[in-house]
C-alpha cells in the first residue's frame, strides 16, 4: 500500500516547469478558483476559465455573495452559470434573487430540482437537470457525481477548464464513494470536505441525534476521512488541496490542516514540493490561479 501510494519528491515543482513550457508554446486561459463562502453558514465557490466564471452553490445571500465577488475582482456580468449541489438552506439561501438578478441558468439533479421548484426557490428562475455528459460553458465543461448525504439528490462537481486543468470539488458526503473517487482522481485542484473532529464532535453539545446523523454515511466527512483521500488523490496528480465545509461547532482550521499534513507526510508526499494546501474559512479563500 505504502509503494502505491508514495509520490516522487519535486511532482509539484515539475508540474509547473511543465505547465510554463506548455505556455510557451501556446497560450491558454488560465483556470482560476476561488471559495467564497464555506461552512455551515453558507457556502460558494467561484471557478474561471477564459474569462468566464460559474459558481458553485449560493448558500449567502446575493447581496453577500455580490460583495465577495466585488472583493476578488470577479464582475458578476462573467458569471455564466451556477450549479447546486443539493438544497440544504447553506447551499441555497441566496439562490433564488442571485440567479434571477444575474439571469443565469441554474444547474441541477433532477431531485435537487423538484425541491427547488416545490419549495419557491425556482421563482424567476431558469432551472435546469445536469445531463450525464458536460454541461458545455464555453471555456469549460461541468459534470457532476452522485455523493451521499442525506438530501434529495446531492451531487459534487467536475470542471474542465479550457487550459486543460480539471477542478473537482466534493462536500456534504459522509463517504468517499468509488464514483466519487473515480470522478475526482486526476484533477489537478480537489476541493474536498474535511468539516468536523471526531472527539469535538462527539464531546460537543450537539443532541446525540444529530452528532450520529453528521458521523453517518449520509453525513460529513470527518478530518480523518478526508485525509485518508489524501494520498491517493496526490498519487493520482492532484497538486492543489483545498479542505472545506469546516464546522464552525465541531473543527477548527489547525485541527484540518494538521490532519492532512500528517497522513501526506506518512507516504512522503511533502508540502511545497509535491502539493499545496489550503484550508478554507467561514469567509472563504482567496483566488487561486492555477
Amino acid at each position: 500500500m505504502t509503494d502505491r501510494l508514495r509520490l516522487p519528491h519535486g511532482t509539484f515543482r515539475k508540474a509547473v516547469i511543465v505547465c510554463a513550457m506548455r505556455t510557451e508554446r501556446k497560450f491558454h486561459p488560465l483556470a482560476r478558483f476561488c471559495s467564497l463562502y464555506s461552512g455551515s453558514s453558507g457556502n460558494c465557490i467561484a471557478v474561471g476559465s477564459g474569462g468566464r466564471y460559474i459558481l458553485i452553490d449560493a448558500g449567502r445571500t446575493a447581496k453577500k455573495i455580490r460583495e465577495r465577488l466585488s472583493e476578488e475582482s470577479i464582475d458578476p456580468q462573467a458569471i455564466a452559470g451556477l450549479f447546486i449541489t443539493h438544497e440544504h438552506i447553506d447551499h441555497i439561501a441566496g439562490l433564488r434573487v442571485l440567479a434571477s438578478t444575474l439571469k443565469v441558468p441554474v444547474y441541477a439533479t433532477e431531485g435537487t430540482a423538484e425541491f427547488l421548484a416545490e419549495n419557491g426557490h425556482a421563482k424567476n428562475v431558469d432551472l435546469r437537470l445536469m445531463p450525464e455528459g458536460e454541461v458545455d460553458m464555453g471555456s469549460m465543461g461541468v459534470s457532476c457525481f452522485a455523493t451521499s448525504h442525506d438530501a434529495a439528490e446531492s451531487c459534487g462537481f467536475s470542471i474542465r477548464c479550457g487550459d486543460g486543468r480539471r477542478i473537482s470539488l466534493a462536500t456534504d458526503t459522509g463517504v468517499i464513494t468509488d464514483g466519487i473517487r473515480a470522478a475526482i482522481e486526476g484533477s489537478d485542484l480537489v476541493y474536498l470536505e474535511s468539516n468536523h473532529d471526531i472527539s469535538m464532535l462527539y464531546s460537543g453539545g450537539y443532541p446525540y441525534p444529530l452528532k450520529k446523523r453528521i458521523a453517518s454515511d449520509k453525513g460529513h466527512l470527518s478530518n480523518e476521512a478526508c485525509a485518508a483521500e489524501l494520498p491517493v488523490l496526490a498519487r493520482s496528480g492532484t497538486t492543489r488541496f483545498v479542505l472545506g465545509h469546516l464546522s464552525a461547532e465541531n473543527n477548527l482550521p489547525v485541527l484540518a490542516r494538521q490532519s492532512a499534513l500528517q497522513e501526506l507526510g506518512r507516504f512522503g508526499i511533502r508540502e511545497g514540493t509535491d502539493y499545496l494546501l489550503a484550508v478554507a474559512g467561514i469567509s472563504g479563500l482567496p483566488s487561486m490561479v492555477l
